[in-house]
C-alpha cells in the first residue's frame, strides 16, 4: 500500500516525518518495503499490509496506526453534506433492487445532478500522482481519492446512459456479454455478481465498471454507488475473469460496514466541490442496518500468562485507548471489555485484544530464557505408522511420489466412484486439470507415463495423498494409499497373475505390519480394473487391487500392462501399533501333504480355504497357497489348484495314519462344496 506522508500528516495531530513514519510503523507489524522522494516534495512510503487488516488499506487507516503507535490522537474527517440543494428526493431519480442479499448485504446510491465533468484541481491531481494513480477527471478522481482515503470501494455511474435510471444487483446469466471499462470483453458466469439497469450489466460487482456507463465529458448526472459485496465472491468473480482491480483487492479483504455511508458523503461533498452540481435528498439504501461495535472481554491474567511478563492492567487500559478501543474494566474480576470499532475486522476473540497488546506494547519487551525446557515425547502412533508404511514400500522395490492434486477430466472420470460426482474447480489458472482428483491412479498412472517416455523400466511406485469425491452438496475428503507395478515383460497370463500376486503379498504384508492381521481377497467387479479382488479387513473393504484395463492404458498412452492397487489409509493408521499373539515354537514336527485339486475357473481362493476350513480338521495348523496351472490334461474352463496342508499335534509326533482320515474328508468336502476333482 503505497501511502504518501504529505496526505498522511493531515489526518495526524503532529506531523510526522518519513524516519518516525517508519519506526512507529514497523514496531507496530507494519513494514515499510521502500520509500521514495517525489518531484514535489513529498515521501512516499510502501506499507507492507497483512490481509487480515484491510482497515489499513487507506490513509485513514495508515493515520490510525501512527496515532496508536504515537500516542496521539487522529483528526476527524468532515463528512458532512453541507451543500443540498436539489429539492428532488433520491426516490424519485433512481430506484435499487438486490436480488442476491447474501452477496451484496448492503447497497447504497446517491444521485448529484447538474456536474461538469472536466479536469480535476491541482491539489487532487497531486495527491493522487503521489501514490501511482492516473487522473481522469473530476468525478472519477473523487471517488478514487476517497478510495484511498477511506479504503471504502465507490463507483460512479453515468445515469443517462442507465436503462430507466435504475440499479439491480443480480447473479449474471451463463455467457451474458460485458465490457469492462478498461475495453476487455468477457462472458460472465452463473454465480457471478453483477450490477445491471433495466436491460444489462453495467457494472462486475466490486471489481470493475462497465465501458458503456462511465463518466465520459458528456456526463450530466452521477449515480454513486457505494457498497458492501461478499469478499469470497469478489475474489472467485475477480480470479475467474482475471481482472483485478484496487476496489477487488479491498473488497476481497472487507470494508468497514460504517464506512459505507461515510465514504459516500464524504465523495459527494467533493464531487460539488470540483465538478459542482446538487446533491439529491437522501440516500437510497438496501440492506443490513449499521451495525454496532463488537463487546470482547480479555482478561488481563491471561493477557500476562501468553505474553509471558507483567504488565499492569492500567498500561493495558491506555494501549486500548491508544488503539480506540474504549475499553472498560470490570471491578469484579480483572477482565477488561472492549468495543471493536466496526472497521477492525480482525477482532473478535480475546487472544485478537492480547496480540494487540503484544502488538503495541512492543515485541521487544517479551523476554528471552536464556533456556528453552523441552519435554520429550514418543512418536505419535500415526507418525510411526506412515514410517512403517514408508518401510515396507521401499522394501518392496517401491518409489515414493508426490504429484498434484488436479487431473485431467477425461482420465479423472475413469475413477470416480459410484454414487459421487467430480469436484470441479471454476479456476482459469489451471485450465487443463480442473479437476481435484478422485482417486490417486491416475496420478501415478501420468508418472508412469513420464517414466515411459524417459525409457524406464521395472517401475514401482506408491504415494500417499486426499483424494475428493462430491456427494450431494458435501465434498468427502479421503487419504489413500496407492500403488503400481509394471507387469513381468513376456506379457504372457502366467506373468500377469504373478504379478497381481506379488501385488497382494505387498499389500497383506503392509497390513499386517500396521494392523497385524491378514487381508483377505474377494474378487469384484471394476470398471478401469481387469482381475480385481477387494481388499478386505476384519470385515470392512479396504480398497481393491487390479491390472488396469486396456481401455485405462489407451487413455495415458501406456505401452505396458501395469498392476494397481488403492486403499484407505484411515483404517490401517489407526490400527497402528498391531497387537500382535505369541506362542512356544512347537516342539513336535509337522506333516505336509500337498493336494492338487481341479476346479471351475470361477472358484475362488477363498472359497477353496473356506471349504478346508468347514470340515474343522483338529490336527490341521495351516493351508499354503502354492501354484495354479491351466492347460492339457485340465478341461478348458478350469484350472489345477496346487494347496499344501500343514498338520501338527502340540502333543506328540504325528503319524501319517493318524492324518489321512483328515486329508481325506478335506477332499471330499473340496468336491461337496465345490465340485473339486482330485489330479492324479
Amino acid at each position: 500500500m503505497k501511502i504518501s506522508l504529505a496526505w498522511l500528516n493531515t489526518y495526524l495531530e503532529k506531523p510526522v516525518t518519513a524516519d518516525q513514519a517508519e519506526d512507529l510503523l514497523t514496531g507496530v507489524g507494519f513494514p515499510i518495503e521502500s520509500r521514495q522522494a517525489t518531484a514535489g516534495g513529498d515521501m512516499v512510503l510502501d506499507v507492507e499490509v497483512t490481509s487480515n487488516r484491510g482497515d489499513c488499506l487507506s490513509h485513514l487507516g495508515v493515520a490510525r496506526e501512527v496515532a496508536a503507535a504515537a500516542g496521539m490522537g487522529v483528526k476527524l474527517i468532515d463528512d458532512a453534506l453541507s451543500v443540498v440543494a436539489d429539492t428532488a428526493p433520491v426516490e424519485s431519480l433512481t430506484s435499487v433492487t438486490v436480488e442476491e442479499p447474501s452477496l451484496c448485504p448492503l447497497y447504497t446510491a446517491r444521485v448529484i445532478r447538474g456536474v461538469k465533468v472536466g479536469p480535476s484541481p491541482a491539489w487532487l491531481v497531486e495527491r493522487l500522482a503521489a501514490v501511482g494513480v492516473r487522473s481522469v477527471n473530476n468525478v472519477v478522481d473523487v471517488t478514487n481519492f476517497v478510495l484511498l482515503e477511506f479504503g471504502q470501494p465507490l463507483h460512479a455511474f453515468d445515469m443517462a446512459r442507465l436503462g430507466q435510471g435504475r440499479i439491480v444487483v443480480r447473479p449474471a446469466r451463463e455467457g451474458e456479454p460485458f465490457t469492462a471499462i478498461d475495453g476487455t470483453k468477457h462472458q460472465l458466469k452463473l454465480g457471478m455478481l453483477v450490477i445491471a439497469d433495466a436491460h444489462k450489466a453495467v457494472a462486475i460487482a466490486g471489481v470493475m465498471g462497465g465501458l458503456d456507463s462511465e463518466v465520459s465529458p458528456r456526463t450530466v448526472d452521477i449515480l454513486l454507488e457505494s457498497a458492501i459485496f461478499a469478499p469470497m465472491t469478489v475474489r472467485q468473480t475477480s480470479r475467474s475473469l482475471r481482472l483485478a482491480s484496487d476496489s477487488s483487492y479491498r473488497f476481497e479483504r472487507g470494508v468497514d460496514p460504517l464506512g459505507v455511508e461515510r465514504a459516500s458523503r464524504r465523495a459527494a461533498q467533493l464531487m460539488v466541490e470540483v465538478a459542482g452540481g446538487r446533491i439529491a435528498q437522501g440516500v437510497t439504501r438496501i440492506g443490513e442496518p449499521e451495525p454496532a461495535s463488537r463487546r470482547i472481554t480479555m482478561r488481563a491474567s491471561r493477557c500476562t500468562a501468553l505474553l509471558g511478563y507483567d504488565l499492569p492492567p492500567g498500561r493495558m487500559m491506555q494501549l486500548f485507548t491508544q488503539l480506540g478501543l474504549s475499553p472498560s474494566a470490570d471491578d469484579e474480576s480483572d477482565d477488561i471489555i472492549c468495543q471493536a470499532p466496526t472497521y477492525r475486522l480482525d477482532l473478535h476473540r480475546e487472544v485478537d485484544l492480547i496480540e494487540e497488546i503484544g502488538r503495541l506494547n512492543g515485541y521487544d519487551a517479551c523476554q528471552v530464557a536464556a533456556r528453552i525446557a523441552i519435554v520429550p515425547r514418543g512418536v505419535q502412533a500415526e507418525v510411526a505408522a506412515a514410517r512403517r508404511l514408508r518401510e515396507v514400500m521401499t522394501a518392496h522395490g517401491y518409489c515414493e511420489t508426490v504429484t498434484f492434486s488436479f487431473v485431467q477430466p477425461r482420465q479423472g472420470e475413469l475413477f470416480v466412484p459410484a454414487g459421487t460426482q467430480p469436484v470441479m474447480m471454476d479456476d482459469e489458472r489451471r485450465k487443463k486439470e480442473p479437476m481435484l482428483r478422485p482417486s490417486l491412479l491416475p496420478s501415478l498412472l501420468a508418472c508412469r507415463k513420464a517414466n515411459q517416455d524417459a525409457g524406464n523400466s521395472g517401475v514401482r511406485l506408491f504415494e500417499t495423498a486426499a483424494t475428493w469425491g462430491r456427494r450431494g452438496p458435501a465434498i468427502d475428503e479421503t487419504r489413500r494409499l496407492a500403488l503400481l507395478m509394471d507387469v513381468r515383460e513376456d506379457g504372457a497370463s502366467a506373468s500377469a497373475e504373478q504379478s497381481l500376486r506379488e501385488l497382494r503379498g505387498t499389500v497383506n504384508e503392509l497390513c499386517q505390519r500396521l494392523a497385524g492381521v491378514e487381508v483377505t481377497f474377494e474378487p469384484v467387479e471394476v470398471p478401469y480394473l481387469v482381475n480385481a479382488a477387494a481388499v478386505r479387513l476384519r470385515g470392512e473393504t479396504l480398497g481393491v487391487v487390479g491390472q488396469v484395463s486396456a481401455q485405462v492404458l489407451k487413455t495415458f498412452e501406456l505401452l505396458a500392462p501395469v498392476a494397481v492397487g488403492e486403499l484407505e489409509l484411515a483404517p490401517l493408521l489407526s490400527a497402528y501399533p498391531p497387537k500382535r499373539m505369541t506362542q512356544a515354537l512347537a516342539r513336535f514336527p509337522a506333516i505336509e501333504r500337498d493336494l492338487s485339486v481341479v476346479v471351475d475357473e470361477a472358484v475362488s481362493w477363498s472359497r477353496i480355504t473356506a471349504a478346508v476350513a468347514a470340515v474343522q480338521a483338529a490336527l490341521l495348523e495351516e493351508v499354503r497357497f502354492v501354484t495354479m496351472y491351466r492347460g492339457k490334461p485340465v478341461p478348458a474352463g478350469q484350472k489345477s489348484v496346487t494347496m499344501r496342508l500343514v498338520f501338527r499335534d502340540p502333543q506328540a509326533t504325528l503319524r501319517h495314519e493318524q492324518v489321512d482320515p483328515q486329508v481325506a474328508a478335506v477332499v471330499e468336502r473340496l468336491g461337496q462344496a465345490l465340485g473339486a476333482q482330485l489330479r492324479a
